[in-house]
């Protein structure tokens, strides 16, 4: 210990991200093999990055191997926030090397806006962009998603982050009988969302989307991610088939993974009965209906034709995909609105979105139920529930703390923005898509229609950061800035 601070044990922390620098490395082999296929040049830089991170993750594990692989909560807060940062460090490489000619500037934002399912790009040109590129970053979404994934599960509950330890609470009586083991768990998860992406990329390919471009969308379609291999996004193939079944995908990415293992272990109602669940389904159904009649009624579009886009869109950015089909910028003022407050809810705890999620709005509606009744009834006594169980008053504060943090970060990084020369449109969204990890801004310039290339390179540092942020719930990175975190 010096100067009050205690020393950390960084083995067993260094360890685990050299493990999982050594499983990127293999995944950057893939697009490798895509692009020696297609005759891209850019083979050799996959390679080179590849053999990069498998010589620094080797040298991780052999140099920190330990016996006992235990990590305690401070460890496991270390090893989130770096590990993402490691990782999208590398992950950029590819980007950087390329014939794409970025910055690092630029491949670091479109790495941690792949690795983190956010979806904002800075690639112009990607309707003739080498096809690895294009494989890479949905490889990097759908890596990230699956990653969140199992956050959600295993080590946000144990952090108690923003009001996760309900799900530790909550999941330990049924999931724990349906699979003893935790790495059951990860297993059954891995398997069902590969599951989910070969069917996606079939029914894709079945509605008439070329081959690779099937395959990309379904990984960022179950992955909730948005990075398209078109410039136009998924606009581009004009088709309301895929419409319709990208929409179904990124709905299905939303939901909790958990509930889907306990439907097929025999529990064959257990993602209708899940609260969390039915809010997500009433709050987005409500939007739509509305905001479908309003844009039919208000720009003069057939209802079908308005339903078609507004679901898609709707679901898009309250997922947190980012995928577009049309610019809903240009659908009138009442549209846009609706669309900046929907980048922020989100889906629900345990599936790949972002946002602030459902559950920690249903954890405010009952607080605020139960102060509204304390303020009829003085000496009454009433109790917030949540899937009809007390809420803890632990789980409370932590939501109530999240709110404050979120918004917190989202005014100081749109401020940042704004006294960096972006108008008050361009600065507001952008710092809204990056703490919400949701893809496309609004406005002309980081609206649907448009991407982030022609920010400057502070401004893409600090919604990188923003992402980072936003994917780890706020409080596993901002831990890491008070001192007393690194006291024993």
């Amino acid at each position: 210990m010096v100067r009050g601070f205690s020393l950390i044990d960084f083995r067993p922390i260094l360890f685990i991200i050299g493990i999982l620098l050594c499983t990127l490395s293999i995944g950057m082999f893939i697009p490798a093999l895509v692009d020696m296929y297609y005759g891209q040049r850019d083979w050799l830089v996959f390679s080179a990055a590849s053999a990069v991170s498998l010589f620094i993750g080797g040298a991780l594990v052999m140099m920190n191997r330990t016996e006992n692989l235990k990590i305690t909560s401070r460890q496991a807060f270390i090893l989130t926030t770096t590990s993402w940062l490691v990782l999208t460090a590398v992950s950029a490489l590819p980007f950087a090397f390329s014939d794409l000619d970025m910055s690092y500037t630029d491949a670091f934002f479109e790495a941690m806006s792949g690795i983190s399912t956010t979806g904002s790009t800075v690639i112009v040109g990607l309707d003739t962009a080498p096809p690895g590129i294009l494989l890479w970053r949905a490889l990097l979404q759908w890596l990230g998603g699956i990653g969140i994934i199992v956050m959600a599960i295993a080590v946000m509950p144990m952090l108690r982050v923003g009001g996760m330890q309900l799900f530790r609470m909550e999941n330990s009586d049924k999931s724990d009988k349906a699979f003893p083991r935790a790495t059951q768990i990860a297993i059954g998860i891995a398997s069902l969302y590969l599951g989910f992406t070969i069917i996606w990329a079939f029914l894709l390919w079945w509605a008439g989307m070329p081959g690779f471009d099937s395959i990309a969308h379904a990984m960022t379609t179950i992955a909730t991610g948005g990075f398209s291999t078109k410039d136009a996004s998924v606009g581009h193939f004009d088709n309301a088939a895929v419409d319709v079944i990208i929409t179904l995908g990124m709905a299905t990415g939303a939901l909790p993974f958990i509930l889907y293992l306990q439907m097929l272990r025999g529990r064959t109602l257990a993602l209708f009965m899940d609260g969390q669940v039915r809010w997500f389904v009433a709050i987005a159904s409500s939007i739509i209906l509305g905001l479908t009649i309003w844009h039919s009624q208000t720009n003069d579009v057939a209802f079908l034709n308005a339903l078609r886009y507004t679901s898609f869109n709707i679901i898009s950015v309250m997922t947190g995909t980012g995928y577009a089909t049309t610019d809903y910028g240009l659908w009138g003022p009442f549209a846009v609105t609706v669309f900046f407050f929907v980048m922020f809810i989100g889906g629900c705890a345990g599936s790949t979105t972002c946002g602030v999620k459902i559950f920690r709005l249903q954890v405010l509606y009952e607080i605020a139920k139960v102060q509204l009744s304390h303020m009829l009834r003085p000496h009454g006594v009433f109790i917030a529930y949540y899937n009809r169980k007390p809420l803890s008053e632990d789980v409370t504060e932590s939501v109530l703390s999240f709110f404050f943090l979120f918004v917190f970060c989202f005014v100081v990084l749109a401020a940042a923005l704004g006294a960096m020369g972006l108008d008050f449109i361009t600065a507001v969204s952008s710092a809204g898509t990056a703490i919400a990890n949701v893809g496309p801004g609004l406005g002309p310039i980081v609206g649907p229609s448009g991407n982030f290339a022609t920010l400057p390179d502070g401004a893409k540092w600090l919604m990188s950061i923003g992402m980072l942020i936003g994917r780890l719930e706020v409080f596993t990175v901002l831990v890491l800035l008070f001192p007393a975190f690194w006291r024993d």
